[in-house]
């Protein structure tokens, strides 16, 4: 694809510029909306939630990226966007939620099992439902460690935050995770 062919720094000045603006987005889409959706919708897991939220974020990037610095590499910054979307949608959904907290695992599971485009085993529905018992942010640096394969340098990056930090919130959640599959398990 054509896309491939052209690097980020390319890609933003090629946005830049209004006569090719658009066929510049439209590249930039191409090359990264897959990895965002997918991105997104480990955090925020429904179908239709990480298509809003995808949508937002694109939506965020076309008004802001003649604006873009490249003080980090783009898709770090396209990250961030993403990943602050999700966490502004999941504000405002647990802000209307009826569901109580204790709810929510049994919930995500329902979801999981009607959703069309969940495609996992019992074992994986366990690890989501582990998963979604962290902290908001130990689930993010989880999900883009483990299912993103990021570093954590990149992580940082994207989180504004210290690579020490980020190793501390990986290795509290990978042991939360753990507790959580040996208590199933044993109790099934």
């Amino acid at each position: 694809m054509a896309y491939q062919k052209i690097n980020d720094i390319e890609l933003v000045e090629l946005f830049k510029s209004k006569d090719s603006q658009q066929k510049a987005f439209k590249i930039l889409m191409q090359k990264y909306k897959e990895r965002l959706y997918w991105h997104i919708r480990k955090i925020v897991l429904t179908h239709e939630d990480a298509d809003d939220v995808l949508q937002n974020t694109f939506v965020k990037i076309w008004q802001n990226l003649d604006s873009f610095q490249g003080n980090s590499a783009l898709y770090t910054w396209i990250y961030r966007i993403a990943t602050n979307e999700s966490l502004t949608l999941l504000k405002k959904k647990k802000k209307n939620s009826a569901y109580p907290i204790d709810g929510e695992v049994n919930k995500l599971e329902s979801q999981l099992k009607s959703d069309p485009y969940f495609e996992g085993t019992e074992i994986q529905i366990q690890l989501q439902k582990a998963i979604s018992t962290l902290p908001e942010k130990q689930k993010i640096i989880f999900n883009m460690k483990y299912f993103d394969d990021l570093k954590y340098g990149e992580i940082a990056e994207i989180l504004e935050t210290s690579v020490g930090s980020l190793k501390a919130s990986y290795h509290h959640a990978a042991k939360k995770i753990e507790a959580y599959l040996k208590n199933t398990l044993v109790n099934k």
